[in-house]
């Protein structure tokens, strides 16, 4: 085995008590595995399906297929037709707090949304009024437009402003925020892919401080009895679990939910629910995620489309059916 730097080495002794534990746990991003693959059906399926579909976890949405391994969806006619989105089952673990959501939902606000994943995760799972996807990052606007056209997802407009402006211009509006935060991508390397400086003590306090940034403005969009979900890509426990306790103590009309079907994944870095999977578990290249609930009792505000005029795109050019979405 390729020998681990000493940040990795430090960051596995913080994460796992189990030496066993922080072996594997290196193991799995030094020297990466195959993962199945996986993919979201945005369209009903069809029913002549030429993919080996595996038994699903039993938590696993029905519009969730994991495939056997080697398996290359993206480049089968269907993806390009817009049956089906292409993602990494450890989007699923993470998003997969939204099935606890019963309540109908009108409005999903995603606020770092490329390439698009879990807000069409949200999408198909919730049947929102609206669908409004951010992407503060210019190039990466590209992908998400095209994802969703691609797909067919509607109604939906994607945005691209900071997340300060819609703190302060739609408040207590969305039914649903989703926070796929930007982190320092430690998980990459479970794909074999690079991430310089990843583990560095800098990089990670600069990436949580922007995360709390980002949350604390999506709280203030998060409507009265509505919902925040937040979720990394990354290990850190300064990005994850501490970023989660400083919302709670900053934000106290705000309150973790406990997700039932994934106890089996409950951090043991803290005593609040959140949940995490890792590259060595199995499946997929490890996320952590956590589901807030707003229980002020106040009134929900109306999102008005116009005000988004200036800064929104319209996937498919037509106005939403409603001016305001309630």
């Amino acid at each position: 085995m390729e020998t681990p730097s000493k940040l990795l080495l430090k960051l596995s002794k913080r994460l796992f008590n189990n030496s066993d534990k922080q072996v594997r746990f290196i193991e799995a991003l030094i020297n990466p595995k195959s993962f199945l693959p996986c993919i979201l059906w945005c369209q009903e399926k069809p029913e002549n399906l030429h993919f080996i579909v595996e038994e699903p976890i039993t938590w696993q949405p029905s519009f969730i297929d994991r495939l056997s391994l080697g398996a290359k969806p993206g480049q089968h006619p269907l993806h390009e037709q817009g049956y089906f989105y292409c993602l990494d089952f450890s989007s699923v673990f993470a998003a997969s707090t939204l099935l606890t959501i019963k309540q109908p939902i009108q409005v999903i606000f995603d606020m770092c949304a490329a390439p698009g994943g879990k807000s069409i995760f949200a999408w198909k799972l919730l049947q929102p009024e609206l669908l409004v996807s951010n992407e503060v990052i210019g190039k990466r606007l590209g992908m998400l437009i095209s994802n969703f056209k691609r797909c067919h997802i509607s109604p939906s407009i994607v945005v691209n402003r900071d997340s300060s402006i819609f703190a302060e211009s739609i408040p207590l509006s969305s039914d649903l925020v989703i926070v796929d935060a930007p982190c320092t991508g430690q998980s990459l390397l479970a794909k074999g892919e690079k991430a310089p400086g990843c583990f560095h003590p800098s990089a990670i306090n600069k990436s949580a401080n922007r995360q709390k940034r980002i949350i604390a403005n999506s709280a203030h969009i998060v409507a009265p009895q509505g919902y925040l979900a937040y979720m990394t890509c990354t290990y850190s426990p300064e990005e994850n679990e501490e970023v989660c306790e400083w919302l709670l103590k900053k934000f106290p009309q705000f309150q973790t939910v406990e997700i039932s079907h994934l106890k089996d994944y409950q951090s043991h870095l803290t005593t609040i629910p959140c949940y995490r999977i890792f590259p060595q578990d199995g499946l997929g290249v490890g996320a952590f995620t956590a589901l807030f609930k707003n229980t002020d009792e106040g009134d929900k505000q109306v999102l008005d489309i116009n005000s988004l005029s200036t800064i929104w795109i319209n996937i498919y050019g037509n106005e939403p059916s409603k001016s305001e979405v309630s």
